[in-house]
């Protein structure tokens, strides 16, 4: 079903944004002492990379699909993959500890306790938790909407609705308090002639 381009378009742009920072973060944040392991631009591990460059352009790749998205799947589909892509830079610091034994995912952040904190945040668990709330979002907005049902009475062409209800109730209630419904009631009922009594 085709909707409209719009539909992904702010979750689309944010992720896509997300996705490049994270991809990019390791390698430029050095340049305002932002960084893990070693403070120098554009160093390159194979950490970096699966930590890093992939999530970030499964990222990138699910924003872009967002913003041009015109069917629910490919929209619900992308909102997916946004979902994956946080999900590993969540997760991906604590799955690296199975194939390396240094401290942190890339390396140990650097500087005090506060840069550090906002190292860990900015690089992978806030980064992450955003990408997975937007991919979300976009995974809802691509749903289909409720499916209409019938709420007329079997063997009858007529909706019910609130209105037929009042009108019903209306007329029920006026027959009970019009005058000489009650007589009306009484001579419709089939009355018996009286036995006569018989002089002995």
């Amino acid at each position: 079903m085709r909707i409209a381009r719009s539909t992904g378009t702010f979750s689309g742009l944010v992720i896509a944004l997300l996705g490049v920072w994270g991809a990019l973060i390791p390698f430029v944040g050095p340049y305002f002492d932002y960084s893990f392991g070693i403070n120098s631009t554009w160093h390159y591990t194979t950490d970096r990379l699966w930590l890093c460059i992939l999530p970030g352009a499964l990222a990138l790749l699910a924003g872009l699909m967002l913003l041009t998205a015109r069917t629910r799947v490919t929209g619900a589909f992308a909102g997916w993959l946004a979902i994956v892509a946080g999900a590993w830079f969540v997760i991906g610091p604590a799955v690296s500890l199975t194939w390396e034994s240094g401290p942190g995912p890339i390396g140990p952040p650097l500087f005090g306790t506060t840069r550090q904190m906002a190292e860990l945040v900015g690089y992978f668990y806030g980064l992450g938790a955003l990408i997975v709330a937007f991919g979300a979002f976009a995974v809802g907005r691509f749903a289909p909407g409720p499916r209409m049902v019938d709420a007329r009475p079997v063997g009858t062409g007529e909706p019910v609705t609130a209105a037929s209800e009042g009108e019903r109730s209306t007329t029920a209630a006026a027959r009970r308090t019009t005058p000489g419904a009650e007589p009306m009631r009484r001579r419709g009922r089939l009355h018996l002639p009286r036995r006569s009594r018989t002089v002995r």
